[in-house]
């Protein structure tokens, strides 16, 4: 099943087994592995103390005509004076989509089964594993577990196309290049390309992997495709010179127990998950170099703390300092070696002395945090986690050991369906979480306004608020997705049915 656990992580228990150890053992190659051929800045948050209160009422001037072109005049001013307040003076320091945030947190919180494309049939195809949206938000494609990749028109609800045997096994992940290529990955081990002005074929088959292949994500700089799969391999793939035969790809990273891969929206680092409960970062990313084992530096992090004392603001800051610096230096020179590693284990609220399973994971569309989906070795709880990049310098490692996240927000889930992977996701603007809860889905907020991530941030580690539940399947979901362009979202189940969701009027 494409949504099962990986086959060597067979005993819980050993893979949280203490000690140096453990962590070399996750990095270390197995015999059947074959060889393969500006850092995220988090805006300043600053908020207006006081704003010029302009009075509707002119001043009173002296009797006569005088007195009624003044007041005029005043009129004229106040009028100008609250345009220029409401947008050039806020200017820099405010993102203008946030004064429309009543309007946006009053749409989603009416979300409601779309009544004529509620349950788009797709049960002879089997599960559905993944939903991707196109970016301009004119096409929906459905990966099914009967290797079958489904293609919807979300405004209309109409099907437009069933690509019949786009794998020979399950379909896991799809993700667009642009607006007319995306690719897709299967349980057969292969990565498929495609093109939407001619889907009678595919463009080309990419072979590398040895096992699953689960995620496939795309650097946008480079034009390097970028997929991971239950082999433990991450592979590198240069779109620049593919042909109807495939094109030149190469190794870059290798763990055992890899669950889920994820790039930043800039590319600059990269995040794995494992089912050990592991958590690996490399920061600034380069593609372009193939880490061999034993060839990346080691960054050895503590387990973050659960509640941490203090305001954000400084954490905030600095990212925006540092972040200004990165847009000159997107790899700030000096400071740390390229592809630099850092391990980490998130501690998960209960979860004190017990592992953990990561198997979901997702990034902030501004990359500002981590979305993460944990199940307890035991499989009998789930938490919905977020954690907040921890930007700046990076400390010695022998001194102190770097750790770059900060457990911000959590809920307990609801714990259907076991053993199956739920995927989360982001708003496109960042202020809702989605979540497969059960048999609907679970709309998740940072706050009672719904408000950025940047704006609310905890002190100490706080729950995250429900906007609305909304249960329209039959069986358990499994994958939830927001289009990148309309106020709409789609959600997919174990029984193969597909639910599109928009606001009620």
């Amino acid at each position: 099943m494409s949504s099962g656990q990986p086959s060597d992580n067979n005993d819980p228990e050993e893979s949280r087994a203490s000690g140096v150890r453990e962590l070399d053992d996750l990095f270390q190659e197995e015999e059947s592995d074959d060889e393969g051929c500006s850092r995220p800045s988090s805006p300043e948050t600053r908020r207006e103390n006081s704003r010029t209160q302009v009075s509707s009422r002119p001043e009173s001037a002296g009797d006569g005509a005088s007195s009624s072109v003044l007041r005029g005049s005043s009129v004229c001013d106040s009028l100008f004076s609250w345009l220029w307040n409401r947008t050039v003076r806020r200017g820099p320091f405010v993102d203008p989509a946030r004064d429309n945030f009543r309007t946006m947190t009053r749409l989603y919180s009416s979300m409601s089964p779309a009544a004529d494309s509620v349950n788009l049939s797709t049960q002879t195809h089997g599960a559905v594993f993944n939903l991707e949206y196109s970016p301009d938000g004119s096409v929906l494609t459905v990966a099914c577990e009967q290797t079958e990749v489904l293609l919807f028109d979300p405004v209309s609800s109409r099907h437009i196309k069933t690509l019949v045997e786009a794998h020979e096994d399950c379909v896991n992940n799809i993700r667009f290049l642009d607006n007319r290529l995306f690719a897709t990955c299967s349980d057969d081990t292969t990565i498929a390309l495609w093109d939407l002005r001619k889907l009678n074929s595919k463009v080309c088959s990419l072979h590398g992997h040895a096992s699953w292949v689960k995620n496939i994500e795309y650097d946008t700089h480079t034009r390097l495709l970028v997929t991971s799969g239950f082999d433990g391999n991450v592979i590198t793939w240069d779109t620049n010179r593919f042909t109807e035969d495939g094109c030149p790809h190469k190794k870059f990273f290798h763990t055992r127990y890899l669950m889920r891969m994820r790039l930043t929206p800039d590319c600059s680092k990269m995040l794995i998950s494992t089912s050990s409960g592991y958590l690996l970062i490399l920061h600034d990313l380069d593609l372009t170099q193939s880490l061999e084992v034993g060839s990346y530096r080691i960054l050895r992090a503590r387990r973050p703390p659960l509640s941490t004392e203090g305001s954000s603001t400084g954490s905030r800051t600095a990212g925006s300092r540092h972040g200004n610096d990165s847009k000159a230096h997107p790899h700030r020179e000096g400071l740390s070696p390229r592809n630099s590693l850092e391990v980490l284990t998130p501690e998960i609220p209960g979860e004190r002395d017990r592992g953990n399973c990561i198997t979901s994971l997702q990034l902030h569309p501004k990359g500002w945090a981590t979305l993460l989906r944990c199940s307890s070795n035991m499989d009998d709880q789930e938490w919905t986690c977020v954690y907040e990049f921890q930007e700046g310098a990076p400390p010695r490692p022998p001194v102190s050991p770097r750790c770059s996240l900060r457990l911000t927000h959590y809920i307990e889930e609801a714990n259907v369906g076991r053993g199956y992977i739920k995927e989360l996701c982001f708003s496109p603007d960042g202020r809702l979480i989605c979540s497969p809860y059960g048999y609907g889905v679970r709309l998740l907020a940072f706050d009672e306004r719904c408000g950025e991530l940047a704006d609310c941030m905890p002190a100490r580690t706080a729950l995250l608020r429900e906007v609305r539940s909304v249960f329209s399947h039959s069986d358990v979901v499994l994958t939830s997705k927001f289009s990148p362009t309309h106020c709409q979202l789609a959600s997919g189940c174990l029984s193969g049915r597909v639910a599109l969701y928009q606001p009620h009027f």
